[in-house]
């Protein structure tokens, strides 16, 4: 992962991070294949949760600099907006998917629902 988000112009806009729950089930994998077609779709850039979680200072500043920061969670345990948090972000946009009726252990990482948490997702980047 590039840990120098701001580098460039720097008249081009404070960067959108993502940052999606990789976990185990279903849909932390619906979560992070979000984050991935929001990143190739240029809506935004995944983000290194674990190094934020480490409190790898040089990443820390890289979020800091971070014009939005999007959390998105697969389940109602809110892992990354806790991980967030704890690292002293709390201004955040965050996306759950069981609050969209993604059940967890139910709900397969196909197409449909990844484009479908990625365009709601793009809605809370704008």
């Amino acid at each position: 992962m590039e840990s120098n988000v701001t580098g460039g112009c720097p008249c081009s806009a404070a960067p959108k991070l993502i940052f999606p729950c990789s976990g185990a089930a279903d849909v932390g994998e619906v979560a992070d294949r979000a984050a991935r077609k929001l990143t190739k779709d240029g809506a935004g850039k995944m983000y290194c949760l674990a190094g934020v979680g480490a409190h790898i200072e040089d990443m820390l500043v890289n979020v800091r600099a971070a014009g939005k920061i999007l959390a998105v969670d697969g389940c109602a345990k809110d892992c990354v907006k806790h991980t967030l948090a704890h690292a002293g972000f709390t201004d955040i946009a965050h996306l759950r998917l069981t609050d969209l009726g993604f059940e967890k252990g139910a709900s397969p990482a196909t197409e449909e629902r990844i484009s479908e948490v990625a365009e709601y997702a793009k809605t809370l980047l704008a």
